[in-house]
């Protein structure tokens, strides 16, 4: 199972006031109704005021890196990369728990 975490940190200016904002929450938040690929998902707002905190949040669950890399390319989630695109910046760190994972190579 690969646990895919994605932290968004909104641009300078940019607050959960701000319509585009709230599009891509709802975008982020749908994804399992248009990904199949999704064994499950998790989203939210940042609920703390810490200077490393970041603005939101999606943690979702993969079987494999095959199901993991035909969500990456889906189109609902590419829609969902360009909303954010316009407001954050982000990091993503994707977790393999399989034993296997740890003598492979990071897929970039």
């Amino acid at each position: 199972m690969i646990s895919h975490i994605v932290c968004f940190r909104f641009l300078p200016g940019i607050t959960w006031a701000d319509p585009r904002a709230v599009a891509a929450e709802a975008i982020s938040r749908a994804h399992p109704e248009h990904i199949p690929d999704i064994v499950s998902w998790s989203v939210g707002r940042n609920t703390t005021i810490r200077e490393a905190a970041h603005d939101f949040a999606v943690i979702g669950q993969f079987e494999d890196r095959a199901a993991l890399d035909r969500y990456r390319v889906h189109p609902d989630h590419q829609r969902g990369v360009r909303a954010w695109t316009e407001l954050s910046t982000w990091v993503v760190v994707d977790l393999d728990d399989s034993e296997d994972a740890l003598l492979a190579e990071p897929a970039r």
